[in-house]
């Protein structure tokens, strides 16, 4: 698949301020071709790169059992199953992180719109984006792209 395929929106890519090994401020960085090395192209652009899967593309969104979801990029647990839901939206969704698992940036890619993005709080990897349309107990859905995560069953 071409970038451009890749890519929910036409453009964004241009307007991306991936993080790089020269302004990591994480506790695991590695340069480009270390990224490279370790990630399929499809999870190099989503983690390094910050963009979205196509929408109902990830086997995530079928997992119902216990367990933990991972970041792909460093393996840190990021999110409890018992935390997920259906949101509707064809991206594995939760609504809240396990504690002192994420960081949040400002995503200003489009003119109008200001959204919350969402990356591991270890490596930098873009998980997704958070909305203020989730379920209770927190409001938030944590909108992911599977490509960015692993999922290690309970037990």
């Amino acid at each position: 698949m071409n970038r451009r395929a890749f890519l929910l929106t036409t453009g964004a890519a241009m307007l991306a301020q991936p993080l790089t090994a020269e302004t990591c401020d994480f506790e695991i960085c590695r340069s480009e071709a270390q990224w490279r090395a370790r990630l399929s192209d499809d999870e190099y652009l989503v983690l390094r790169e910050e963009e979205t899967e196509q929408p109902y593309t990830s086997p995530l969104n079928e997992e119902t059992r216990p367990g933990t979801y991972r970041c792909r990029g460093c393996d840190l647990p990021v999110y409890g199953a018992e935390a997920k839901y259906d949101s509707e939206t064809g991206w594995p969704s939760f609504f809240e992180s396990l504690p002192n698992a994420v960081r949040t940036k400002e995503d200003r890619r489009f003119i109008f719109q200001v959204r919350t993005e969402v990356h591991c709080r270890r490596c930098g990897g873009h998980l997704g984006h958070i909305f203020d349309d989730g379920p209770e107990p927190t409001g938030k859905r944590h909108c992911l792209n599977g490509l960015s995560l692993s999922f290690a069953p309970a037990g």
